[in-house]
């Protein structure tokens, strides 16, 4: 029997009536990996892998979606990931699977090469960052989320001791939406210029005394650093909305302490 007859005699379980009618806001695949190829600021562009979330709204008259069909429409796509190619992308998704709404999700590691401070030594920085975009009636929306680690020296602790004060590694969460491009590594640097010090992969001993010296002359509670950033991003001619949360892993407490400002800008 020719191929096409036999699948014409397939049944497609997926199109029958549900059991249950109702309608589904989010249906698809997640954790599918992908090679990634990201704008870089020094190099022009950057190749990562990336971990990725689809789906599409699912009305109640169909039982299941084709989930093949969203690994065909990502597997077919290998732009350099922008606004416009997730759009491209979310419009060929809806297309595929005849939905009303579409969105994906890229989760993945950015890099950056950094020179230590004092030895001008350079390694790899990776910066954990996720960009989401949504496709319906009413536009496309694209969420830019970026974690930046840094370090923390705590100012009550260095006012009220005699020697030293606590120190940890902290983290600041960033979710922006933009009207415009902006480079990754302009919110990294905001990020960390608003700590009291950038963390590195390799440093010398001369590096360990620069950064060492730098924190403790520039304390930070979560709170200041989370106030820095949203001050920054506020500033910021390409951001209109933004939610920014600093959260320090206490190196002499038992729980963490966390931070957070949300903000429409225009």
């Amino acid at each position: 029997m020719p191929v096409a007859a036999r699948l014409e005699r397939m049944e497609d379980v997926q199109n029958h009536s549900p059991a249950v009618a109702l309608d589904i806001d989010r249906v698809g695949i997640r954790k599918l990996k992908l090679p990634l190829l990201v704008r870089d600021r020094r190099e022009g562009r950057q190749q990562t892998v990336a971990q990725v979330d689809a789906g599409v709204d699912l009305p109640s008259a169909f039982k299941g979606t084709h989930m093949s069909r969203f690994v065909e429409a990502l597997d077919a796509w290998n732009d350099e990931i922008s606004y416009q190619s997730l759009r491209r992308l979310l419009q060929t998704i809806k297309k595929r699977l005849g939905a009303q709404r579409a969105y994906a999700r890229f989760c993945f590691p950015y890099f950056i090469r950094k020179p230590a401070p004092a030895s001008g030594s350079s390694s790899l920085v990776p910066y954990e960052c996720r960009l989401t975009g949504e496709l319906d009636e009413n536009g496309q929306s694209f969420l830019l989320e970026v974690d930046v680690p840094v370090m923390t020296v705590c100012p009550c602790s260095k006012a009220i001791s005699r020697e030293g004060a606590h120190s940890q590694r902290a983290i600041v969460r960033m979710s922006i939406r933009m009207t415009g491009f902006s480079w990754l590594e302009e919110f990294i640097e905001i990020a960390e210029k608003s700590a009291s010090s950038a963390v590195y992969t390799l440093l010398k001993r001369e590096d360990e005394k620069f950064v060492t010296e730098h924190a403790f002359a520039n304390p930070r509670f979560v709170e200041d650093v989370v106030r820095n950033v949203a001050q920054h991003l506020s500033a910021h001619e390409q951001v209109a909305w933004f939610r920014v949360e600093a959260e320090s892993m206490e190196s002499i407490h038992s729980h963490n302490a966390f931070a957070s400002i949300e903000r429409a800008c225009r």
